[in-house]
């Protein structure tokens, strides 16, 4: 078995090696990740520029890009003699919970390996302490897949709270909630005088209800989420149809 492991927090980050070690006896593991933090970078690819990778490890690869430039090489170019049987993303430094996940850079480099065919999943620690509870959590999901392959060619984003093991309350299948709109932002000005501006925090929850993934971490469950890549309006689609015929 091969494991293709990416993520936004770059490739030195404590998740990503939390999750290496945690499956290496289980499968042989490419960790192909950024060169340095892209969070945030959501889906964005590298077009004006060539991606530059250094192989800094045996079967570790920094790139110069974000982490869909990053799967992207992986299996169009690394591995593309020898597909991977799973693409892994994170573990994340930090939450990825409700409309965050348009935004997120660990949640995008496993929907590239679900573009591509690959089963993805996509890791994140609600929090930066307890990676070990993360790691654990990925290695009964990897090994429940490979005695029971997940029974959906879905996406999976999965948020594991941040207590000991022994605190989690269990796992709960989720919906997506949603955030209000961030809060304003921050202007500052810089040594030379001129203004700039940080984005400010995430605003708080909105639809946090029973059955959302917020709900579900708050409530100290893994939350499991899975995501559909079609953004298409399908209930939408007559209402729109009549809209020009009406035109017309």
């Amino acid at each position: 078995m091969k494991i293709l492991l990416s993520n936004d927090d770059g490739v030195h980050a404590q998740g990503i090696h939390a999750l290496a070690d945690v499956l290496r006896d289980l499968a042989e593991i490419v960790i192909v990740a950024p060169d340095r933090n892209r969070s945030g970078a959501s889906n964005s690819l590298t077009l004006e520029q060539p991606l530059r990778v250094q192989e800094i490890e045996p079967n570790t690869y920094s790139v110069q890009g974000t982490p869909t430039d990053c799967v992207h090489f992986a299996l169009n170019e690394l591995l593309k003699d020898d597909m991977p049987d799973l693409v892994l993303s994170g573990i994340n430094h930090g939450a990825n919970l409700g409309d965050d996940v348009l935004y997120s850079g660990t949640v995008a480099a496993a929907m590239e390996g679900h573009f591509l065919g690959v089963q993805s999943i996509a890791f994140s620690l609600v929090g930066k302490k307890h990676f070990e509870t993360a790691a654990t959590i990925v290695r009964q999901i990897v090994e429940q897949h490979l005695s029971n392959p997940i029974p959906t060619n879905r996406l999976l984003n999965i948020n594991i709270p941040d207590v000991a093991l022994s605190d989690l309350a269990g796992t709960q299948v989720t919906r997506l909630g949603a955030r209000h709109h961030a809060e304003p932002m921050i202007k500052q000005q810089d040594p030379r005088g001129h203004d700039i501006f940080w984005l400010g925090p995430p605003g708080k929850e909105q639809d946090a209800g029973q059955g959302t993934d917020f709900y579900a971490t708050e409530n100290r469950y893994v939350s499991i989420t899975p995501l559909q890549v079609d953004l298409t309006a399908h209930e939408s689609l007559r209402a729109m149809d009549d809209w020009l015929g009406e035109k017309s």
